[in-house]
């Protein structure tokens, strides 16, 4: 049977345009404008889901964001999306959407048993149960039972993006006190920016015969405002930040193109932010007030109104304010019979405007039907909600419920503003502007049209001038009846409807001591679903209140924290997906290395071969094989990450010098240094080499991780603190390649491809650097080393760095040669015991903890973090150590993190292991570690634990290969 309401109701819905979609199966119709749960309420559906804790059955209980029940899953494979608000869900030709939290389906729910068991499960029953004999024992099941819709497991086709804007008025909330702010603020000249949650502006009049929104709207537009539709203000965060999502395409629609753009996010900073986001209708609370048919009064206006849906034939309002009467008479005057007004108010002074019955002094006390009403039993009450008088039935298939109003101050309270109480109107409105936050209309809590657009306008003015913003004339809801659950009836009567959370569940909490609001949020789970408590907070308070005897403001509220409404997982990572996740640098010969079979992995901020694994062979295996090839003959390496700086000037030997631990002033040119970096701690934070072009020009190597930090600490210290030094640092390191040959047969390769007899060993020195060309290709030439063995570090411009890989590769198999990657280096520099900043260091480590001490011994000038190693601290003779470690057997390997302890944990942890491999040169494990006394211990026996494992282990000096260092030097 049809519930739609004849023209002129149904404002927002074109019945020209009728649309197929499916529910749980089965196939319905609606038109172009409904909602999901429009269509669904026109066509008589009213059981759309199930509760999460009892899975008791569910219908739409709203018409907006506060939505706890009507929940679905939307849409297949990549554009499946979970926990979708059907009272938002735009209908389209084609949708598909699901019921959550039920099995095998929502009118057949094996979960609904947990009803049979609810006096055993009440607020907090999963803190005091499920622990004997083993929280592991429930903990599978508990997880399979827990949340609603099922996260998608498949790559989400379209995609997101995130735009900045600054205009000097943002106006958040598009009814009529949004509209009249914004205009008022763009005519005094200001940038003004309005966001609409919807495609309709007006708010509350946005679906009546009301001339006055479209005058507003007119001109708002006039006046320049920007207006956009479908966007929510999720949350207020720092200095001003509003985020907002704009929704872009219909969410679960099945002609979108195969990649759209489905949401926006905006982050807005603006001068002044202008609340205008209305206020959240209260519900009353009596038993069974879950049932599908029991839904907010207004509500069921906007359905009938704006989309032409009568949410039953026969309604009873049940109420406690002025405001429902109003909107029983609306809704009689549009179709839907009002059986009967029940005012919880014994004094309530207002007529029914229809001239129908009002029942004064009564409330509910129960429901009749299970998956939809059938009617409900009436009594009169006094005002502690006891029961005085005989029950009467009213048959209806609707009840509406109305309480009151609380002004949606969520914005408010994020942006750190104070709430006060109204008695009258028991409500909480904001106490006067937050930080570059002001609320206005129902925000604010002025529920008079006529004062709140007044309001809004001087507001908006005074925003866009920068003067003072006039008070907040509150209030125009009329009175309001005192909040008192029933005594002495039958049912649970809930507060929140998501979490099924009822009025005993906070009596709990207030006899078990969980008083605070915060605690009894946590402890009955109250406005933790994915409603975030929008129509059950307020009443849970009240509650808290009677029960502990407070009033409303001494309970206090929760903190309002982000976001608003539910915000997609995509939106929030836009355009950061994929490749774009974590945007990496890639080597200038990339593609070399690629022909070459290079498995390609992220090390810092770059893609770099890990190994050039042959056929069958693992990364694991390829890395020894390449490490020996170095030991042996002769490696080829991309460094090309490698930090480098040139630094010019007057000053730069001094300013080197207050850096770097050791004295880089007195370099020669061309020759080259290795030095550390620390910061004002003392603390290791970078090394590297520098070597010296010029009298007044230094070549400075960091670590790759270190290349953009390293040249931005020089700059700050330089413009900050030694702003007398002539300086100049210009970071370089992605206009040369570097290009590494190292082993045994390096030099003979090099001289195979036509280097210069100049840079040959026996005429050029271990660290020294030299300035070349090869065939037209200009080098700078560095001798060092990171793998023990001779090296050379060819600096080439960027565009010849494949080319120089190329003419190197050709002569390749004549020396027996091959490609090296990460993890072969790794292997190498373990083996020689050279420090990896990051891996062999911490936050705690000083030079003196890796073998540096006589650099600082040496060097009397002040250099950064030098007061620092001087500390009490930096004395402790139990300080972390860098030293070796082998296992006794000789072939257990000493996994990085293993603790070295005395005995079996629990207990004293003496050091950790920080980097370890399997040595192709000894033929067994070895690594390195961070050990308390570790240069006084080399010869001792150890325990190294790993996952429960021991391993005994002998500290030894480093290097474990080449102790003479005479490989280096070829």
């Amino acid at each position: 049977m049809s519930h739609r309401l004849a023209a002129p109701c149904g404002a927002w819905i074109d019945r020209s345009q009728p649309l197929g979609f499916t529910f749980n199966g089965r196939s319905y119709r609606g038109f172009e404008g409904d909602t999901l749960a429009s269509a669904l309420l026109a066509e008589g559906v009213r059981l759309v889901g199930r509760s999460f804790k009892l899975h008791r059955p569910r219908g739409v209980w709203s018409c907006g964001v506060e939505e706890p029940n009507a929940i679905v899953d939307v849409g297949a494979d990549g554009r499946y999306t979970p926990n979708v608000r059907a009272t938002l869900l735009p209908l389209s030709e084609g949708l598909s959407a699901r019921s959550v939290n039920c099995w095998p389906g929502v009118r057949l729910d094996v979960g609904s048993v947990t009803g049979l068991f609810s006096a055993v499960l009440p607020a907090g029953f999963y803190y005091k149960t499920f622990k004997w004999p083993s929280w592991g024992l429930f903990e599978p099941a508990i997880r399979r039972m827990a949340g609603l819709g099922r996260a998608p497991t498949t790559t989400d086709p379209d995609h997101y993006e995130e735009i900045s804007a600054a205009p000097d008025v943002l106006v958040v909330g598009a009814g009529t006190a949004g509209l009249a702010a914004a205009a008022a603020a763009a005519r005094a000249g200001a940038h003004t920016l309005l966001l609409s949650s919807g495609v309709h502006v007006g708010g509350a009049l946005g679906w009546r015969p009301d001339s006055e929104v479209a005058m507003l709207e007119s001109s708002a537009r006039a006046a320049g405002v920007r207006i956009l539709p479908r966007t929510l203000a999720f949350g207020v965060y720092d200095h001003n930040l509003v985020c907002a999502i704009e929704s872009r395409s219909v969410e679960g629609r099945r002609d979108l193109p195969a990649c759209v753009l489905r949401e926006r996010l905006w982050k807005i900073r603006a001068r002044t932010v202008i609340a205008a986001t209305g206020a959240l209708e209260r519900p009353l609370v009596f038993p069974d007030n879950d049932r599908p048919g029991v839904m907010l009064a207004g509500a069921a206006l906007k359905y009938a109104l704006a989309y032409g849906v009568a949410c039953g034939r026969r309604a009873v309002v049940a109420t406690g304010n002025d405001a429902a009467y109003a909107l029983a008479a609306a809704l009689q005057a549009a179709g839907v019979d009002i059986v009967a007004i029940v005012d919880r108010r014994i004094d309530a002074e207002v007529a029914h405007p229809a001239g129908g019955r009002v029942l004064s002094g009564s409330a509910i006390t129960a429901v009749l039907g299970r998956a939809a009403v059938r009617g409900c039993r009436v009594r009169r009450v006094d005002a502690r909600g006891v029961g005085t008088g005989p029950e009467e039935f009213l048959k209806c298939d609707l009840i509406l419920t109305s309480a009151g109003f609380a002004p949606a101050v969520h914005l408010h309270s994020q942006a750190g503003g104070r709430l006060r109480w109204l008695e009258r109107e028991s409500m909480f409105v904001p106490d006067g502007a937050a930080p570059g936050v002001v609320s206005v209309g129902a925000s604010a809590g002025i529920l008079d049209a006529e004062i709140a657009r007044a309001h809004a306008a001087a507001v908006g003015e005074a925003a866009a001038l920068g003067a003072p913003l006039p008070p907040a004339p509150s209030g125009g809801v009329g009175s309001v009846g005192p909040f008192a659950p029933l005594s002495g009836v039958r049912g649970k009567q809930f507060i929140d409807l998501q979490n099924d959370v009822s009025t005993q569940d906070v009596a709990l909490a207030a006899r078990e001591n969980y008083r605070s609001v915060e605690h009894l949020k946590r402890y009955t789970t109250t406005g933790m679903g994915t409603d975030q408590g929008k129509t059950s907070n307020i009443n849970a308070l009240m509650l808290m209140g009677r029960c502990t005897g407070r009033a409303p403001p001494e309970v206090g509220t929760t903190r309002f924290r982000p976001p608003f409404a539910p915000v997609t997982l995509g939106a929030i990572a836009a355009r950061r997906a994929g490749s774009l996740y974590r945007a990496l640098k890639e080597l200038p010969a990339r593609d070399w290395h690629a022909a070459r079979g290079a498995v390609f992995e992220p090390y810092g901020d770059w893609r770099r071969p890990a190994a050039y694994p042959q056929t069958g062979e693992s990364i694991e295996a390829a890395a020894l094989r390449e490490a020996a090839s170095v030991r042996e003959r002769a490696g080829l390496f991309d460094g090309s990450p490698l930090g480098k700086i040139e630094v010019y000037g007057p000053d730069a030997g001094e300013f080197l010098d207050l850096m770097y631990v050791g004295t880089l002033s007195t370099l020669g040119i061309g020759q080259a240094r290795y030095g550390v970096l620390l910061n004002e701690h003392g603390t290791l934070i970078d090394d590297g080499i520098v070597a010296r072009l010029g009298e007044q020009h230094y070549w400075v190597n960091t670590s790759t991780a270190g290349a953009e930090r390293t040249a931005a600490a020089f700059e700050e210290w330089l413009q900050c603190e030694l702003v007398r030094l002539k300086v100049l640092v210009t970071p370089v390191t992605s206009r040369w390649g570097v290009v590494t040959v190292a082993g045994p047969r390096a030099w003979r390769w090099l001289e195979s491809i036509g280097l210069e007899a100049a840079l040959a060993p026996e005429r050029m020195k271990h660290m020294t650097l030299r300035t070349s060309a090869l065939e037209g290709m200009p080098l700078r030439v560095l001798r060092a080393s990171f793998s023990g063995e001779l090296g050379y570090e060819l600096n080439v411009p960027v565009d010849h760095t494949a080319r120089l890989f190329e003419r190197l590769w050709e002569r390749s198999s004549e020396i027996g040669a091959a490609p090296y990657g990460i993890e072969a280096l790794q292997v190498l520099r373990i083996e020689k015991g050279y420090l990896h900043i990051g891996s062999d260091t911490d936050g705690t480590t000083l030079p003196g903890d890796v073998g540096l001490a006589r650099g600082v011994e040496r060097k009397r000038a002040a250099f950064v973090g030098r007061r620092s190693l001087s500390r009490p601290s930096a004395l402790d003779p139990q300080r972390l150590q860098l030293i070796g470690l082998q296992p006794l057997d000789g072939r257990t390997p000493l996994h990085v993190g293993a603790h070295i302890a005395p005995h079996a944990p629990p207990a004293p942890i003496e050091g950790r292991v920080t980097s370890s491999c399997l040595s192709p040169a000894l033929g067994q494990p070895i690594a390195l570690a961070l050990l308390a006394r570790g240069s006084q211990r080399i010869g001792e026996q150890v325990r190294v634990y790993h996952l429960g494992v021991e391993t005994v282990a002998r500290v030894v000096q480093t290097p474990f290969v080449d102790r003479e260092g005479r490989r280096v030097h070829g």
